[in-house]
């Protein structure tokens, strides 16, 4: 046998051939975990299928503006601004955004009389199902102020709750209100509670002594509270629906009664030209208060909200300064950079809304009853109203409500727990459902980033082993001849 006199140099030329061979693949492969890599953190920064982007942070407005006297507006040169008007308050903002586009002594606390039941409703509303039926005693209706608004709710008759709730916003009815706030735990809880639901919306200058509206000392809010109330009203769609409703009936003992919305501009009755677009929300006068309006209304895609405190000129006058500011707003008030935002600070928007406080036991003549609540809230148990334990003024679609101008839309559903087959705690089956989501996940990722593998890398992978396999072979044939 002959041995070659040169294995090493043949030996070392096939290894430096190899490694040249394997070099573009390593460099593939990094890039491709590169890639990878970048995707999956792109997946997991970007917003899901489906979800907007969050809207870009508006410019910073001081929130000391609009506890300045007199009118606040910032327009551009040549703009227009809002009209002249006799209210000793005002405010006109845009409800999807929250901007306060011009107000007039925005923060002066002065009583709000029954637009505070704006404020009532986004606390208990939620709390109560609409279906449930309740009969009036005696005593829910003692302690009704003089002179105030009353629907008719008379004792020892049924109501549906949903029925009490439209005496509320269409008559404006003290005595419902009693009624709804005995359900929801008592006069002097409910007022508590109203407070609290104000200070978690950003709403600091009201001061809730009668839930209903009626004048008692001490009793106060602002044009910028009740805007702020009004604008979180239309996000619930059970608010949105029962606000905008310019006529119902009321039911009495065996027969039932007609009643009409007090708002003129929803109506468009005694003499008051109903305002296009209008979506409601509450009037109120007392002779402390004077007369008092929250109003909003929708047109090519905005909805402005307004209030109108205690104009000089009564009743009439109420209807029509908002409705000039309604049309400033609509026609002018996109020119206006936002002098303030009815949306909470946002150390405030963490305080959590107030609790529910127990519903006091059925009043023990035995004829208060809670019959089972609407589809969706549970039902209604121990005489006390279907509810949501610990909700507070949180926008709640309720069975049968319609939809909300602004209502709130979760982001996503969860899938229901508790199918048929489905052993809780089964960690092998979880486990592998989730490790088929995770690669689902970054594969969906990838293919949206642009960045889907290459057909070419297998063909590389192939050719570059099946390459080194002869020359190695080559190498050692030459090697040992």
């Amino acid at each position: 046998m002959i041995v070659s006199s040169a294995p090493r140099p043949a030996a070392g030329l096939a290894t430096l051939l190899l490694l040249a061979l394997l070099l573009p693949l390593l460099v593939v492969s990094s890039a491709a975990s590169a890639a990878a890599a970048t995707a999956g953190s792109t997946a997991a920064t970007a917003p899901r299928p489906g979800e907007p982007m969050p809207p870009r942070p508006g410019a910073r407005v001081d929130p000391a503006l609009l506890h300045r006297a007199g009118t606040q507006v910032r327009l551009p040169p040549g703009g227009t601004p809002p009209p002249s008007l006799s209210a000793r308050s005002w405010l006109v903002a845009d409800a999807g955004t929250g901007h306060v586009l011009a107000a007039f002594n925005a923060h002066r606390k002065m009583p709000p009389a029954s637009t505070l039941k704006a404020l009532f409703a986004l606390t208990v509303l939620p709390k109560l199902s609409q279906n449930a039926q309740h009969t009036v005693s005696e005593r829910e209706l003692s302690g009704i102020g003089e002179g105030s608004s009353l629907v008719g709710v008379k004792e020892d008759v049924t109501y549906k709750v949903a029925d009490l709730w439209r005496g509320v916003f269409l008559h404006s009815g003290n005595d419902a209100v009693r009624v709804l706030a005995g359900l929801n735990g008592g006069w002097e809880a409910t007022a508590r509670e109203m407070e609290a639901t104000a200070r978690s919306l950003g709403a600091f200058d009201t001061k809730v002594v009668s839930p209903d509206g009626y004048d008692a000392p001490g009793q106060v809010s602002s044009a910028y509270d009740l805007a702020v109330f009004g604008r979180e009203g239309l996000r619930n769609p059970d608010f949105a629906r029962y606000c905008a409703l310019p006529y119902a009936s009321f039911p009495a003992d065996g027969w039932s009664y007609g009643i009409r919305n007090t708002n003129r501009l929803l109506t468009g009755e005694d003499g008051i030209a109903k305002y296009p677009g209008i979506l409601g929300v509450k009037n109120g006068y007392t002779s402390g208060a004077g007369h008092t309006l929250i109003a909003a209304a929708r047109r090519d895609g905005r909805t402005l909200v307004v209030t109108v405190m205690n104009p000089s000129g009564g009743q009439r006058a109420v209807y029509e300064e908002a409705r000039e500011l309604l049309d400033w707003g609509f026609a002018h008030g996109a020119e206006a950079r936002p002098v303030g935002s009815l949306l909470p600070p946002p150390a405030t928007r963490l305080v959590s809304r107030p609790k529910t406080p127990a519903i006091p036991a059925a009043p023990d003549t035995g004829r208060a009853t809670l019959a089972a609540g609407a589809p969706g809230k549970g039902p209604a148990s121990g005489g006390a109203a279907a509810r949501t334990p610990g909700s507070g003024p949180v926008a709640g679609a309720g069975a049968g409500s319609g939809g909300s101008p602004l209502a709130r839309t979760p982001s996503g559903s969860a899938p229901a727990a508790g199918s048929s087959g489905d052993t809780a705690g089964a960690a092998g089956p979880a486990a592998d459902r989730s490790a088929e989501d995770g690669a689902r996940a970054a594969g969906q990722a990838a293919m949206a980033a642009g960045q889907a593998p290459s057909p070419l890398l297998p063909l590389l992978v192939v050719g570059s082993a099946c390459v080194a396999a002869a020359t190695l072979w080559m190498a050692r044939r030459r090697t040992v001849r």
